[in-house]
């Protein structure tokens, strides 16, 4: 998989529209896993970064007021009860380079995982199966939009091409939801 172009506009000295960088958000990729472009982070509420750098991050999830917008491919047959896929992860390579994602992860269920964000996703292309509780599921393609509150999930790609979902993850506060506190 190779890198994703990134354009960010900022402002200049005299507030004037710039284009501040222009470069390619290089994949990270672990052995058996999903692939992902983290294409822009903050954790604190936004504010405008006029020369284009990245905010400064503290791990894979996004605390309250928080975000992270990326992109998500997950190759075909990459079904989180596929016995061979399940066994080629290295959790220790994951969270080396994504810090914090296998704290949400449930051990004997493997790919569930609540987190404590609002999720807004876009299907680009490929097919994507959406598990939920009591495994009920629902497969989705391009152009289908899914907005998650809180909820306990996982992700599988049954298709015969790679899916890539575009992705947002707001860190949002739980309560009221009859879910984990």
């Amino acid at each position: 998989m190779t890198g994703l172009r990134r354009v960010v506009t900022g402002h200049s000295a005299d507030g004037k529209a710039v284009f501040a960088s222009d470069e390619q958000v290089e994949p990270i990729s672990v052995s058996g896993a999903s692939t992902l472009h983290p294409i822009w982070s903050a954790d604190d509420a936004p504010t405008f970064p006029d020369e284009g750098s990245l905010p400064p991050t503290t791990g894979y999830w996004p605390p309250v007021g928080g975000f992270r917008y990326l992109l998500m491919t997950i190759a075909p047959g990459d079904g989180p009860r596929r016995e061979s896929t399940v066994d080629t992860i290295d959790t220790d390579e994951l969270n080396r380079l994504m810090p914090g994602l296998t704290d949400v992860m449930e051990p004997d269920e493997p790919g569930m995982h609540t987190s404590d964000t609002v999720d807004l996703e876009i299907v680009v292309s490929g097919e994507i199966t959406l598990e939920l509780d009591d495994g009920v599921t629902k497969t989705m393609g391009p152009g289908d939009a899914i907005i998650q509150n809180g909820t306990r999930h996982r992700w599988r790609n049954d298709g015969r091409e790679p899916a890539r979902v575009a992705v947002i993850l707001i860190g949002a506060n739980r309560r009221g939801s009859g879910g984990p506190a």
